[in-house]
Parts: structure tokens; sequence; C-alpha cells
């Protein structure tokens, strides 16, 4: 099985604790500091964190072309908690999506405030019947498109789904010792690769 580099955008957000989940899964992690970096890996991950501030570094360090760029090459990507905002072709109450390459609709804080943190045992189909998922200022998937694969809910809210390479999730996989989710993206980056 040839082995794949994932990348995690380093502008803000839990970006040691998905490199420590990637290289759990046997894969090496590298952190994007530069677009330049983005040349060079297999799939990348758009960490939580607070989605105006990553837009606001991502349009302050010139990494929206290149962003779209690397999605329009094939090369799987995964979003979670802002990250699924960032991927997000609509958001609720917004004008215009961020990279907008994933066919959802999404509403931002949909779980309430920072205080209002949980964690949620979850099904998330073809990966786990038993995901404790870290619910954090979490958004959720209002609606999606006819080819998003539904992946989870929880209380009747859409919180992880798939379409092709995109990877969503409203909650934090990177922030318990369970790594199955991160593992999965993993495999969609070896296969894309293969």
């Amino acid at each position: 099985m040839s082995s794949v580099t994932i990348g995690v955008l380093g502008l803000q957000g839990a970006v040691r604790e998905h490199v420590n989940a990637i290289e759990a899964n046997g894969a090496t992690a590298v952190v994007v500091k530069h677009k330049e970096q983005l040349e060079e890996i297999d799939g990348l991950i758009l960490p939580g964190g607070e989605s105006t501030t990553m837009r606001r570094l991502i349009d302050k360090y010139d990494f929206m072309d290149s962003l779209k760029e690397f999605a329009q090459s094939g090369k799987p990507m995964f979003g979670t908690c802002a990250g699924l905002i960032l991927l997000a072709n609509s958001i609720e109450g917004y004008d215009e999506p961020h990279v907008g390459v994933m066919d959802v609709h999404v509403a931002r804080n949909s779980f309430g405030r920072q205080k209002d943190s949980f964690e949620a045992n979850l099904n998330v189909a073809g990966i786990a019947h038993d995901f404790t998922a870290v619910f954090i200022r979490a958004p959720h998937i209002i609606s999606a498109g006819e080819n998003v694969e539904i992946l989870a809910k929880h209380e009747d809210r859409i919180v992880a789904a798939r379409e092709g390479q995109f990877l969503g999730c409203s909650f934090h996989p990177e922030l318990t010792d369970d790594h199955r989710m991160t593992g999965y993206f993993v495999n969609m980056a070896k296969e894309a690769k293969n």
C-alpha cells in the first residue's frame, strides 16, 4: 500500500491534534502554512476553528485560488467543524461560499455556543457504529445534493457527509483517541493516489 502525505491547513484551529491522528493512521502529516506546500500533499484537512477568522487568514495569505485548484485536481479534502463551512457551497445567512466545492447547505453554530459543547455517540456509515463525536460551536448540514452520501446524523441533523473526494463533519474527530474517521480520510487519499 502506497504511503500518503496528508496536509493540515495550519492557519488556525486544532492543527497538532489532526497531525497526531494522521500519524496514528500511518500516514505522513504536514502542517500547510504556504500555498506552495499544497503541491506536495495527497490530501488536505481543513480543521475546526472560527470560519470567518479562517477565511480572513486564507485571504491574507492568498490561499483561496490554490485551495480551489487543489479541489479541482481530484485530491481529497476533509473539512471538520469550521472546515465543513469552508467546503460548503452554500452557508445560511451568507451570499457567498468560501471554497464552495461540496454540494451542501450549512448553518453555523447550530448546537449552541462554546459552553454548550458536548459529546455524542454516533453511527458513522462505513466508519464506526460507536464513534464519540465532540461538538464545539458546531455547524450542521441543513440539506445535501443528490450526489452527497449522508454518513451520520445527530438528533435528525446531518453531521457528516461525503461527496466524491470531499468529506465533511460537524464535529472534531481529532479531539479523541478514536482515529477511525481520520483513517477513513487517509484511505480516501490512498485510493485517489492509486
